[in-house]
């Protein structure tokens, strides 16, 4: 994904929200508005030379598809609608809030935006600009500044509406969401790697690459949710190597042995710390700096004992149609990409509330 057009509009917000969260094999169509939805399946969608063809039939068809297709469907459907009924909850509980303050919905807006939102300065525009140089394809700073900007004010609007609207529903009773989200069975083996206690109610399963900077991007949020949930979430890691990445295979070999001598953890953290210095030399420099046997280390890699092993991770995630880093299950949900804390945030909160 590029800078490209004119850094407005869904283009840009898809640039920055969404492209730039993953590590991809390939490129993803943008989101359309979803078509109306048949809901008999004796229902009757289409005739051919007088023969009719029932929903049911096309169904039965549609089960014939790869899974991991069907999987991804089914989440893009689920999360179309679970946005908007995000959006439908946030409009209710704003005209609410608007006619409680005797305003209108847009002056209610206008003066709650006055209060949060904070200018953006010169310094956000260099900072966001230098994070994304590499997709400026030759431009400038000086040459988007202003669309920069732009594009910032715009996003401080959308994140000023969205915190008033969890602090409504805070403070609104008889707030239900009751869209089920769909789930998938994400096999575990002994030789996985865990963090986190076996009776945690809530099991995030990560597939995720050395290599790719965004499964990097997302440690911190996964490390903020073990300080705040602490035995309520184990983290389990998945070995999901990206065939562009020739350094990711052998880097997870690395984590296994050096989870042999207990330090798998630490070379996992080692490994995303410095994804530039992931050569066969550099892992084994790693494992010095661990304080590893070195003896025992430099055997294990370069034999490829655990080779094996992070083929079969990255199979498991095949079959069930992981296709960029980071992929994350919570209790079975999938979240894909590099995404903040408060997008963890959500889901474990609600996983909590249903298993009460």
């Amino acid at each position: 994904m590029t800078f490209s057009g004119s850094w407005r509009g869904a283009a840009l917000v898809c640039v920055v929200t969404l492209a730039v969260t993953a590590c991809s094999e390939s490129s993803s169509a943008a989101g359309q508005a979803m078509p109306p939805l048949a809901s008999s399946p004796d229902q009757v969608v289409g005739e051919v030379a007088g023969r009719q063809i029932t929903l049911k039939e096309v169904d039965a068809k549609w089960e014939e598809f790869d899974a991991a297709e069907r999987a991804r469907v089914a989440q893009l459907m689920y999360q179309n609608r679970r946005n908007m009924l995000d959006q439908v909850v946030g409009e209710i509980l704003i005209e609410n809030a608007a006619k409680a303050a005797s305003l209108s919905v847009e002056a209610y807006l206008q003066q709650d935006a006055t209060k949060r939102a904070t200018p953006v300065t010169e310094q956000d525009v260099v900072k966001f600009f230098e994070a994304n140089s590499d997709r400026a394809q030759g431009r400038t700073l000086e040459q988007l500044r202003g669309q920069i900007t732009d594009f910032l004010a715009s996003q401080r609007t959308l994140q000023a509406r969205a915190q008033l609207v969890e602090e409504l529903k805070a403070k609104t009773t008889g707030v239900k969401v009751m869209l089920d989200p769909p789930r998938y069975t994400v096999a575990t083996t002994a030789s996985d790697p865990v963090r986190g206690v076996a009776s945690a109610p809530v099991t995030i399963i990560e597939f995720s690459d050395y290599q790719c900077p965004f499964c990097a991007r997302v440690n911190p949020a996964l490390e903020q949710v073990r300080k705040t949930y602490g035995d309520k979430v184990r983290i389990i890691f998945k070995d999901f190597p990206l065939p562009n990445h020739a350094q990711a295979p052998k880097a997870a070999e690395a984590a296994h042995c050096a989870g042999e001598q207990g330090k798998y953890w630490e070379m996992h953290d080692q490994l995303f710390a410095n994804q530039r210095a992931l050569n066969v030399p550099d892992l084994k420099q790693h494992a010095a700096t661990l304080g590893l046997n070195a003896t025992a280390f430099n055997q294990c890699l370069d034999s490829g004992k655990h080779g094996a092993l992070v083929a079969a991770g990255s199979a498991q995630g095949e079959q069930m149609g992981v296709n960029s880093t980071p992929t994350l299950y919570i209790n079975g949900r999938a979240l894909i990409g590099a995404q903040p804390f408060d997008a963890f945030k959500q889901v474990i909160d609600e996983e909590l509330a249903r298993k009460q």
